[in-house]
């Protein structure tokens, strides 16, 4: 017992520690979320880096080589993309009320048909307008909440000039941080710890690549279907499916309900909702039995319940870094309590 204590004890204290970075962290928000996003591209990118290292090149050359390919993407990406995005968003904006007024007008002509094809349904009426008005607010709130978060997108072009120095020197100072961390371990438990460092990063690494990827294929497949079906504003409900697919078990929920919103304004028909919820029942059935079992090598094993729990919770204090790293934080804490229950972060380690 009396060698547990001392673990216990700094089990209680790195956990404060964490306390203190993420109180800390919110307090700095801004600053936190330009450097973790820098952290995560620098952390993504970094294999790409290795490979060019694998293939002779010296570690600045290999950077510079990345740094031109992506420069060229990002100009295609700002000519075509941005402009045809930004141009569906402002038409977004536009529009939006005139699409609620079209359900609320739908909503009165559904009450009407009910009191004439039921007459004992007039008393009912209240509950029909009741969602009427529901909607109205609803729709003065989203209205609302999409200049904001235009706003904050504005705020966040700061982040996006300052982001690819950070992420410059995270990629070539990667090895001197590293070994500058090793000194600083404990002599009896490095190689320990370096072994739970290797595994937590196999993990987090695989899980944030291969979340990219699922989440682009969900996006392209998304925006080509309802962009088939005619549903308006296909791109945009695409790349939010997309976004939403790195919610566990709810995401296919929120990435359904707004192209079933759009279709059935356009159409008014039962039979376009049928096809927007048969599309994305197929694509996310492809998404859980084919392209996830084929892009994550290795499950990450957390209780159902658990995941949507943390994510939730994580998502509440960091916004979408919290959601987006949230799976990884939660498979590394289970690595950890792993390797504690073998004891192998006591004060004198196993053997």
């Amino acid at each position: 017992m009396s060698h547990q204590q001392p673990v216990a004890l700094k089990v209680i204290l790195a956990l404060m520690g964490a306390a203190v970075a993420v109180a800390a962290g919110y307090a700095i928000q801004h600053t936190a979320s330009c450097f973790l996003s820098s952290f995560v591209i620098a952390y993504l990118l970094d294999p790409l880096v290795c490979r060019g290292e694998r293939a002779g090149l010296r570690r600045l050359t290999s950077l510079i080589v990345l740094y031109c390919v992506i420069g060229a993407l990002s100009v295609f990406t700002f000519i075509y993309l941005v402009p045809l995005v930004t141009r569906g968003w402002e038409s977004l904006l536009h529009n939006l009320p005139s699409y609620f007024q079209k359900i609320r007008e739908l909503i009165a002509s559904q009450q009407a048909r009910l009191v004439d094809s039921f007459p004992a349904m007039a008393d009912t009426g209240w509950l029909l307008q009741s969602l009427s008005g529901n909607m109205e607010k609803f729709s003065a709130r989203l209205g609302s909440g999409l200049y904001s978060a235009a706003s904050r997108v504005a705020f966040n072009l700061f982040n996006l000039v300052l982001a690819p120095i950070l992420v410059f020197f995270m990629l070539f100072y990667k090895r001197e941080v590293i070994e500058g961390i090793k000194v600083w371990l404990p002599p009896r438990q490095r190689e320990h710890i370096l072994t739970f460092g290797r595994e937590v990063n196999a993990s987090i690494g695989g899980y944030i690549r291969g979340q990219l990827i699922v989440s682009l294929i969900v996006a392209v497949l998304s925006t080509m279907a309802l962009f088939f079906l005619d549903v308006d504003y296909a791109l945009l409900n695409g790349i939010f499916a997309g976004l939403s697919s790195i919610l566990p078990f709810i995401g296919v929920i929120l990435a359904t309900l707004p192209p079933l919103f759009f279709a059935y304004v356009k159409f008014q028909s039962g039979v376009v909702l049928f096809k927007v919820i048969a599309v994305f029942a197929a694509i996310y059935f492809l998404e859980g039995y084919l392209v996830k079992p084929l892009v994550f090598k290795e499950s990450m094993n957390l209780n159902p319940l658990m995941t949507i729990v943390v994510v939730m919770a994580f998502g509440e204090m960091m916004g979408f870094w919290g959601i987006l790293l949230a799976i990884p934080i939660a498979a590394a804490l289970k690595i950890f309590m792993t390797h504690l229950r073998r004891g192998e972060f006591s004060a004198g380690g196993e053997g």
